[in-house]
């Protein structure tokens, strides 16, 4: 029986198969509620709806179809305002975060976020995401400030020498930290966020500037030839950078060096001109040299620099490097710095203050000390418990000395609260001068015949300058004396540049020499040129040069080999600057040349830039400057889709003139130097975004 049971088609038992759940459908906003059977007779609509939600699909769709085309316009327009928000839906809101900030990476055009983050507030708070924003920083090529870590917090917990001062006077009677109540103790407060969508805003608005126009601050004229009733000083020399000579007490710009706060300038009359960068007026002159200024240097102080953010935060990371070494180095240089015979005694206390010379400033004694002790050459080789070595046994340098000069001259001071002027010309003196005041600090002797360039290293009271003595000397400029006299060339010294410990000075003489600042050793003697060099550039790894003979020559810093010869030029090369990845010239000839610094030294750019000598170079990784004597200043761009190097002409960075004599910019403030109308024009032009300078003479 069972058998025929189950043969049985009608006795075959199925066991139901629950189908597997579906994603529930995003929800929708309805416009009607749902029919229910309790709808009300009277409804003129309730009829209506039965027999729409009995039809089929397909009918579903002629019945739509039938109704709207007996509706009267303004029944239409009804249906569409009524229909037009069901259709909406904001799928970035509905989606994850983390599918929301992958749809967003595709965009790479900055105005579209910012109108995307105008949509809404949830796009808002979406679009407000640092992420995001970095990324922009990224692929647009800008960098962050220093001292900014990769989570975009400004680390500033390092305890510094005024801490440890503090500390140290508080009184003995007082309650130790443990029997305080640990309410009573005050958390810190949180490190200021770094914004990077501020930080792009800031830069992509300051790029546009640069791009499409910015803004004359001040155009100051003067004549470039004094009245007949003042007294001519003596002849500058006549081998001016664009080789025409000068007359006696010309007005001529023959140096020039720029910072966010200060452009000086250097004129071959015997004045100093200083110019606010951040309004374009005269601020000092400064006057004492008794012929022409053919060097300046600029040194930064803590006083309000923008810059000095980035000298303190190195400066805290040198403390705290030789935090285990503070009482030994107090011991060391307790009696250097409180002897009076190191510095004037009667000098004013402004001016001690000036050069951060003074013990009673709110900055501390023992960093003040410390920063006072300028005999850095015996102590910096000292075996020092706990402090890293090189592999020559001298002691590890902080980051900040390591870092090359900068091409706008201006250096990092050393913890001085004012920032200070270098100058050095035809009268053989050696200058330093507070800016604030106008005063000059020191007047240092020893060159015998004209100073014709100038460095000051950074985080240190060094100066290095190059004479046509055929010497290279080395100056304290806090204390005011000559440290070191470097011998060895046997003609005049026409260019140097610096970083780190290291010196590397070109000459008259067809070579360059590499010099130890600390022992006075002379470490390579770089032989290649048969002309005359006039322009050397240091980076700390390579050393170019460039001179008469129409070469540049590239030599490892180390060794003292040549790596490459680099040809293309027709005349004199006078301008270098070397980059992490290139290396720009510019000759007499008024081309300049992008060469490539990796192991094949190829040629990326040949640009005719000007009809005539080019008289300034200067370049970062945005834009390349470049002024020339046939009177243009002219922008250049690099363009990050065509490759490394690769730069396209944008436009004049000012009318045309009779000559540009310099150029020199950071990234806010661009100084021009030109001659116009027979007279000498210093025009300062601003791109800072927030700047609502007018344009105005003087």
């Amino acid at each position: 029986m069972p058998a025929v049971m189950a043969a049985h088609p009608a006795s075959t038992i199925y066991m139901p198969i629950v189908s597997p759940p579906t994603p529930a459908p995003s929800p929708r906003l309805s416009a009607f509620e749902p029919l229910s059977i309790s709808a009300s007779i009277e409804d003129p609509a309730c009829h209506a709806r039965r027999e729409f939600a009995s039809l089929a699909p397909a009918l579903r769709f002629q019945y739509l179809a039938g109704l709207l085309a007996d509706c009267t316009p303004a029944e239409l327009l009804f249906i569409s305002t009524t229909i037009t928000p069901l259709l909406r839906r904001d799928f970035l809101k509905d989606l994850p975060a983390e599918l929301a900030f992958h749809v967003l990476s595709f965009i790479d055009d900055p105005k579209t976020l910012a109108r995307a983050s105008r949509v809404s507030r949830t796009w808002h708070q979406l679009l407000d995401d640092q992420w995001l924003w970095r990324r922009m920083c990224d692929i647009h090529g800008y960098p962050f400030p220093e001292g900014e870590d990769g989570e975009g917090s400004r680390s500033d917990e390092t305890v510094t020498d005024e801490d440890l001062d503090a500390i140290s006077n508080i009184s003995v009677s007082a309650p130790t930290v443990s029997t305080l109540s640990m309410q009573e103790i005050p958390p810190p407060p949180p490190p200021p966020r770094f914004s990077y969508r501020k930080h792009f805003r800031y830069e992509y608005t300051t790029t546009s500037n640069w791009v499409h126009g910015g803004k004359l601050l001040r155009m100051h004229r003067m004549p470039l030839l004094p009245s007949s009733r003042q007294i001519p000083p003596q002849n500058p020399p006549a081998d001016h950078q664009g080789g025409q000579g000068t007359q006696p007490s010309s007005a001529i710009p023959t140096s020039v060096a720029i910072d966010d706060n200060w452009v000086v300038v250097g004129l071959a009359n015997s004045r100093i001109h200083v110019f606010s960068a951040r309004t374009g007026v005269l601020s000092r002159t400064l006057v004492g040299h008794e012929s022409g200024v053919w060097a300046v240097s600029l040194v930064r102080g803590s006083d309000g620099s923008k810059s000095a953010s980035s000298t303190r935060h190195d400066r805290e990371a040198e403390n705290e490097e030789d935090r285990s070494d503070i009482d030994e180095m107090d011991m060391d240089f307790d009696e250097e710095s409180l002897d009076p015979a190191d510095y004037d005694p009667l000098m004013p206390p402004t001016l001690r203050h000036a050069l951060g010379l003074d013990l009673g400033a709110n900055s501390g004694a023992k960093q003040q000390r410390r920063r006072s002790a300028s005999d850095v050459f015996s102590r910096a080789g000292a075996p020092k418990s706990g402090r890293p070595r090189t592999s020559g046994g001298q002691r590890a340098r902080p980051a900040a000395f390591g870092k090359p000069s900068e091409p706008s001259g201006a250096s990092d001071g050393w913890g001085q609260p004012h920032a200070l002027v270098v100058s050095g010309g035809c009268d053989k003196d050696l200058r330093v001068w507070d800016v604030k005041s106008g005063y000059c600090i020191y007047v240092l002797s020893g060159h015998t015949s004209t100073i014709r360039c100038l460095k000051v290293l950074h985080g240190r009271p060094l100066a290095v300058t190059g004479s046509r003595d055929r010497t290279v000397r080395v100056w304290d400029i806090q204390r005011g004396r000559l440290l070191r006299t470097l011998e060895g060339h046997e003609q005049s010294v026409r260019c140097l540049d610096v970083c780190d410990r290291r010196v590397v000075s070109g000459s008259y003489d067809c070579t360059c020499r590499v010099w130890d600042i600390e022992t006075g050793a002379c470490l390579h003697v770089l032989r290649g040129h048969f002309h005359q060099i006039y322009s050397v550039a240091f980076d700390g790894v390579r050393i170019a040069s460039g001179g008469l003979d129409t070469t540049v020559r590239v030599w490892d810093a180390a060794t003292g080999a040549c790596l490459a010869l680099l040809q293309g030029h027709t005349a004199l090369v006078c301008q270098l600057q070397l980059s992490p990845t290139m290396l720009a010239t510019g000759g007499s000839d008024g081309r300049v040349i992008v060469f490539s610094l990796d192991k094949s030294f190829t040629t990326l750019q040949r640009l005719s830039a000007h009809d005539s000598s080019v008289t300034g170079l200067q370049l970062d990784e945005r834009f390349l400057v470049t002024s020339g004597n046939d009177g243009r200043v002219r922008l250049f761009r690099f363009d990050r889709a065509r490759g490394l190097g690769k730069c396209e002409y944008v436009r004049e960075l000012t009318e045309p003139t009779e000559s540009v004599w310099k150029v020199a910019f950071t990234r806010e403030t661009c100084a021009i130097m030109s001659k116009r109308g027979g007279k000498t024009v210093m025009e300062m032009w601003s791109f800072r975004p927030e700047d609502a300078g007018l344009v105005s003479e003087s």
